[in-house]
């Protein structure tokens, strides 16, 4: 019943998209030292979410609001990163990782706060805590 619920599948597909961009970037960190190795990326979740076949792309409830996402599927899109390579032709850059990896944990936690907070309104609004 509250699967269907739009914050329980934006929820969702945000931790997921982090756990799939953590892969790609340890990927990316297992390889730093292969010769001629391209660092790869995954396209954003807004990127992604907007072209979700679940239909919980952006909706327009007012004229005045700005036109939701249009029908096409957008998976996720893997794709090279670009910038200067070593001398062996490999593109990872160490720090780059780093820094994504951060930011890819800090996008799960919001996914899991976001999910804890509407259990815990719909807990409240059926009486239970």
């Amino acid at each position: 019943m509250f699967q269907k619920l739009d914050i329980f599948q934006m929820a969702s597909g945000l931790a997921k998209h982090a756990s799939t961009r953590q892969e790609v970037i340890a990927k990316n960190i297992a390889n730093a030292d292969t010769p001629k190795y391209r660092a790869q990326d995954v396209a954003s979740f807004k990127e992604t979410y907007r072209g979700a076949p679940t239909g919980a792309a952006m909706k327009s409830t007012r004229a005045s609001h700005f036109h939701g996402a249009q029908d096409e599927t957008t998976p996720i899109k893997f794709s090279d990163t670009a910038g200067p390579s070593s001398p062996n032709g490999n593109t990872v850059a160490l720090e780059t990782e780093m820094m994504k990896a951060t930011e890819v944990r800090h996008q799960h936690d919001l996914a899991m706060s976001v999910y804890k907070s509407s259990m815990n309104i719909l807990r409240t609004s059926i009486g239970r805590r």
